[in-house]
């Protein structure tokens, strides 16, 4: 396997830089042994005009084999044969990507002690690849790398040269270009869609896989076009591997976005007053109205479903009353963020004891979220799919059924209020919906209905006489029993 980086460079950034970046000397060869052979690393060229970096992988067939993979499958002799003759030793695959990340591991992290100032700039870059397995041919190259900001060169290998008329095979020759990535971001992408084309690993997906995937994809698989297919793909289709990580895809940009920037959006109604005295954000008028609501409802034990950066938990654990709180989150950056706002490693033991922080998708029943008093969906339910919201439905009232469950989400009648929104924006990028009362208000009262429970409504913010409140929020009472509905 044959993969070369090449930059170009001015005397006062020469591309010799390059060996900085990638850690490996443009004077030395150097070799690295890996589980399935010898990588090794060289410079064909090495000036201040231009330098490129070359990675030749030598795989050891026989000990790929015997580690257990490229078995054929049934006692025939072709595929007994199949163990041997295969394109793993000269198409860019999983065996690459590994390679990769290990003799380049530093400057895959953006890391250069010796000169610090480099990784984080972008530079003239031009991969290549010269056989590289493209199962989906070469839309699918394009699909997969024109979104990251590379200009695309894939050009088909035929099967053979001598006989045109068998036309293409499922290998190209592909040469990446661009000038405003780093090469750690190249490095990243190369990664994740040289097994994503290939569409197969070497070896055995374990769940930390997802960890992995989500790590070297930051800042770019979340919004990329083609996430999907690259998350199923990555995952070797693990269904539920893949069906992890897309939910924590889904809302990572949600997790991201500091409470702060949320909070100005919803401020933004106050600033039309000239008031001397600062008015309350709207944001902390909501958890007032949320912690009087689970008050009324006489509520000690309280879960906060999808409670991001633990604003809510906090306040809760404020009051006495809320003898145990649960926070619940997809994301773990975001319940490390929580975490960290609450101080838990500093608390003390019996305020500690309140208090628990889990992972977990509001899209599937949980056994852990079952026996409480109450629910908060504070903001959560305009981050989803609107095809998903009957997951939640059921995992919430169907399945764990707290007495109480209290619903938030804008009002998107109020939004004309709002000098800083542009007609026809919602208030948040990553919200898929906002609903306007009477639509609220029908999903809500088909929710009691459907699993019993009474629905009450509640104006949260300044109560305009035309557009109504700028937070609307939904009170579900348990009328049925479980036992009952049932039967």
């Amino acid at each position: 396997m044959f993969l070369t980086i090449t930059t170009t460079g001015t005397p006062e950034r020469p591309a010799t830089d390059l060996g900085y970046l990638l850690h490996k000397h443009p004077g030395k060869a150097q070799a690295f042994s890996t589980s399935y052979g010898t990588a090794h690393v060289l410079y064909p060229e090495a000036e201040a005009q231009r330098c490129t970096a070359a990675l030749l992988l030598e795989v050891d067939a026989v000990a790929l084999v015997r580690r257990g993979k490229g078995k054929g499958r049934g006692g025939a002799p072709d595929a007994v044969l199949a163990q041997y003759v295969n394109d793993r030793p000269y198409a860019a695959s999983s065996l690459l990507a590994v390679a990769l990340s290990n003799v380049f591991s530093s400057a895959m992290k953006g890391v250069c002690n010796a000169r610090p100032e480099l990784p984080g700039q972008a530079r003239p870059l031009r991969v290549e690849v010269p056989a590289l397995p493209a199962r989906g041919g070469p839309d699918l190259v394009r699909g997969l790398f024109e979104p990251l900001g590379w200009a695309v060169t894939a050009e088909p290998v035929p099967l053979d040269t001598a006989f045109p008329e068998w036309g293409d095979s499922r290998y190209v020759s592909l040469v990446l270009e661009s000038d405003t990535l780093t090469v750690a971001e190249a490095l990243r992408h190369l990664y994740v869609l040289l097994p994503v084309l290939d569409d197969a690993k070497h070896y055995w997906v374990a769940p930390d896989e997802v960890d992995k995937l989500l790590r070297v994809g930051e800042g770019w698989l979340p919004g990329h076009p083609e996430q999907r297919l690259i998350t199923s793909r990555y995952l070797s289709r693990r269904w539920s591997l893949t069906r992890q990580a897309t939910e924590r895809l889904e809302l990572v940009r949600l997790a991201e976005t500091d409470d702060s920037e949320v909070e100005e959006i919803d401020n933004a109604v106050e600033a039309e007053t000239e008031a001397e005295e600062k008015p309350t954000p709207l944001a902390v008028q909501r958890r007032e109205a949320i912690v009087t609501a689970l008050r009324q409802a006489g509520a000690a034990r309280v879960l906060d479903l999808g409670c991001g950066q633990g604003q809510l938990v906090q306040a809760l654990l404020k009051d006495p009353a809320f003898t145990e709180i649960v926070g619940v989150d997809v994301s773990m950056r975001a319940l490390t963020i929580a975490s960290r706002r609450l101080k838990l490693d500093r608390m003390g033991e019996r305020q500690a004891s309140r208090v628990q922080l889990f992972q977990g998708s509001l899209a599937y029943t949980d056994a852990r979220l079952k026996g409480y008093d109450a629910a908060v969906l504070s903001e959560v339910i305009e981050h989803l799919d609107l095809p998903r919201l009957p997951a939640l439905e059921y995992a919430v009232f169907g399945s764990a059924r707290p007495r109480t469950v209290l619903v938030t989400t804008p009002n998107v009648e109020y939004n004309v209020r709002w000098e800083s929104l542009p007609a026809g924006h919602v208030r948040h990028g990553d919200h898929r919906f906002e609903w306007t009362r009477a639509e609220f208000r029908a999903w809500a009262e088909a929710v009691a209905e459907r699993h019993g429970y009474a629905v009450e409504f509640v104006a949260v913010g300044p109560d305009d006489p035309e557009v109504g409140p700028p937070t609307q929020m939904a009170v579900f009472t348990m009328t049925t029993p479980k036992e009952a509905k049932a039967a």
